[in-house]
């Protein structure tokens, strides 16, 4: 007798899309207002693409500083040689396969490690103080909004700021990122009171940046503001009504030609 399992039915479009409807977090969030038809591509359709060799960079260095928070959690600091061991280990994880180019994939190592060392070396978050949280997964329920559940994995939470990092390749201007991270700052300042009943000292940017001379650069910013708030709330429910129209049009723009998604926009009609 064939005692075999029925092969499991893939989810129709309709069936992603009530999922979608359901949560959003914010890096979907900012995408579906970036461009809806590059969210309907890696959300809906999920095309699958190759992992860039700065997404790669970026993953290692947010590995070690994982591990590093952890470790002070549990007050236990990793030495710098531990943190060089994390990171190449890290770095050996890439299941994807990157077509590195010649001699890129040393450069881009060294690159990585650099950035860690240099973020470990000044101190930026003390060793010794113990952190509030650690890559902590959270949710917040917005059915009294009318909103779908948000949700979110915050890097770290000190002292009870929270604190998200970036690697990037040029240095950052202050107000321009704390303006284009906003939706991400302003979800994590929800999910940090909706999941602990208080009001967060205030959030930070930590740009881990790829120069010559690699360096740290913060932007602090204050507790969100009601308005900041109510600017999330509309922009989350611009997110479930196009996604409820299936609204997933294109946005041509400078931003479209490092897109991973530019030929199937192309061939979109």
């Amino acid at each position: 007798m064939n005692t075999q399992a029925p092969p499991k039915e893939e989810p129709s479009e309709k069936d992603i899309i009530a999922s979608l409807q359901e949560q959003v977090s914010a890096s979907r969030l900012n995408l579906f207002l970036q461009c809806r038809l590059k969210f309907f591509f890696r959300y809906v359709l999920k095309i699958k693409k190759p992992k860039t060799a700065s997404l790669h960079v970026g993953n290692a260095v947010h590995t070690v500083l994982k591990s590093w928070n952890k470790a002070r959690w549990v007050q236990k600091p990793l030495t710098l040689i531990q943190a060089h061991e994390a990171y190449a280990k890290a770095w050996s994880d890439d299941p994807d396969g990157i077509p590195w180019k010649p001699d890129e994939e040393a450069e881009d190592k060294t690159t990585g490690w650099r950035l860690v060392n240099t973020y470990l070396r000044e101190s930026h978050v003390p060793a010794e103080v113990k952190p509030d949280a650690v890559e902590v997964p959270v949710e917040a329920n917005l059915i009294n909004h009318g909103l779908p559940r948000l949700i979110g994995i915050l890097d770290l939470v000190q002292q009870r700021k929270v604190i998200d990092y970036k690697t990037c390749a040029s240095t950052p201007n202050s107000e321009k990122a704390a303006h284009s991270h906003e939706v991400q700052t302003s979800s994590y300042s929800l999910l940090y009171r909706h999941n602990t009943g208080q009001q967060e000292s205030g959030v930070e940017l930590h740009h881990l940046v790829k120069l010559k001379n690699p360096k740290v650069v913060i932007t602090p910013m204050p507790p969100m503001m009601p308005r900041q708030q109510l600017r999330l709330f509309k922009q989350i429910e611009a997110y479930t009504e196009g996604l409820q129209r299936q609204d997933f049009i294109p946005s041509p723009g400078m931003q479209c030609s490092s897109c991973e998604f530019f030929n199937e926009c192309r061939r979109w009609h």
